[in-house]
């Protein structure tokens, strides 16, 4: 079988395992604070206490949530730099994803899409990084925005300059004759690249 986005499908796949590693830094906090729901535990105050009653369910991940995660005592705000670091890499890779596949499925050069495709990913962990070791600005964080960036950037001149070139290839096509073709054809176009 044979793969059209060969280059891509590896980036969707390392970075499926990074949003899977992420996730799991923020399972292990949560078993680890005992905090659910949010955050903080000044997020739940006002949740009914889930042990004072538990379900079978409840009883059994809080018997081995203990046997197995030690019990945090104080809240040292590492859940939400968890969250916060998951919740953030799922909210640019996809787009940045989505960009490199248009430009792989547009045939551009391979070397290009190694190079968004390594920035993308090792942007996000030296962000994710960044985040969760500090709190407040770090070299890991700006690094993966600005890496972040650049994929942004180049991806989305690429596709408009893709979207220009398609259509001057059809503008110049031989079967629009008169000028009234030409311009019916750079009005429908115009509003879509001013917007």
């Amino acid at each position: 079988m044979d793969n059209p986005i060969p280059i891509s499908t590896l980036f969707i796949g390392l970075n499926g395992f990074v949003a899977f590693a992420l996730s799991y830094l923020v399972v292990m906090e949560r078993a680890s604070t005992r905090v659910w729901h949010g955050t903080s535990k000044e997020d739940v105050a006002t949740q009914p206490n889930y042990l004072d009653k538990p379900n079978a369910w409840a009883a059994f991940v809080e018997i081995y949530t203990q046997k197995l995660v030690p019990a945090k005592t104080m809240d040292d705000g590492l859940l939400q730099r968890k969250v916060r670091a998951y919740g953030n890499f799922t909210e640019h890779v996809p787009l940045a994803l989505l960009f490199i596949i248009a430009l792989e499925l547009m045939d551009s050069q391979s070397w290009l899409l190694w190079l968004l495709g390594s920035a993308l990913t090792f942007g996000r962990i030296a962000h994710a990084w960044g985040l969760i070791k500090t709190y407040g600005p770090s070299p890991g964080r700006m690094i993966g925005f600005f890496l972040t960036l650049f994929v942004y950037i180049i991806c989305w001149c690429l596709c408009l300059l893709w979207h220009q070139w398609s259509f001057i290839a059809v503008a110049s096509s031989p079967r629009l004759h008169d000028a009234t073709d030409k311009f019916v054809l750079v009005t429908m176009w115009l509003p879509r690249w001013v917007l």
